[in-house]
């Protein structure tokens, strides 16, 4: 299906996302400053903790997705998506089943946070990979098993141990920087930040002018796929990370 995007009326960004989370609409809010003619809206499904239990990967049933979607629609946002990243450890074939079933139902290009992350790393030709995130270690391991699978090695990892969705945002720069610090000494071709819950995209122009290495921030890959999408040239954005000039 063809798609032709319009700026007049404004792009909207559609963002389907947790109910605990507090970081996806204040910082994309932020990363579109100067792009006046994108605004970003949001629908929230309930997600409060992450771990392997049932009740927890029920939270991402397609049809909640789809379901949180309908309200989105009533926005007329131009492209919609999924600003989570439930399909690291649950399988990327979710998420791109989740795009299509949102392309058939509402008519406009759909996205992810991870499928978005795993088209910067094909395009950038990365293979050996660092992956920081707030979870707890099986679902790391997921996230990893996952990578490794489709031909990623990861070549160093760090993770808080932490289930409550809404803590994620409670993690200080200064943490997050001092995770993504230690990764880099492996000299990886990539740094993932997996976790749209956590205020690392305020860092990553600053920590990759320091380490000289690719730092993918999942909240700004989203936003980065999602312009794509939607017909804008992203490199207008500035100071938001190398991704942006892809």
């Amino acid at each position: 299906m063809k798609f032709e995007m319009t700026t007049d009326p404004p792009l909207r960004i559609g963002m389907l996302t947790p109910s605990s989370n507090t970081v996806v609409e204040p910082v994309v809010t932020d990363i579109l400053a100067s792009l006046p003619e994108v605004t970003a809206h949001a629908a929230r499904l309930r997600v409060t903790e992450i771990s392997l239990t049932n009740q927890s990967q029920s939270q991402f049933a397609m049809e909640t997705m789809l379901t949180a979607g309908d309200l989105l629609a009533d926005a007329q946002v131009g492209v919609m998506g999924w600003n989570g990243t439930s399909a690291s450890w649950l399988g990327f074939d979710l998420d791109q089943r989740l795009c299509d079933a949102i392309t058939t139902r509402f008519a406009v290009p759909a996205t992810s946070a991870v499928l978005a992350i795993n088209e910067l790393l094909e395009i950038e030709g990365c293979q050996r990979i660092a992956m920081v995130t707030p979870y707890v270690d099986n679902i790391q391991a997921r996230i990893l098993s996952q990578y490794g699978d489709a031909g990623y090695e990861c070549v160093a990892e760090r993770h808080t141990g932490e289930s409550v969705n809404y803590a994620f945002a409670e993690i200080t720069s200064s943490e997050i920087e001092q995770l993504i610090r230690e990764v880099a000494t492996e000299g990886p071709d990539a740094i993932i930040i997996m976790c749209t819950n956590m205020r690392a995209a305020p860092l990553v122009n600053r920590l990759e002018e320091e380490t000289g290495i690719l730092i993918i921030d999942s909240l700004a890959a989203y936003v980065w796929k999602a312009l794509r999408l939607g017909g804008i040239d992203t490199a207008r954005i500035r100071g938001w990370g190398r991704l942006f000039s892809r």
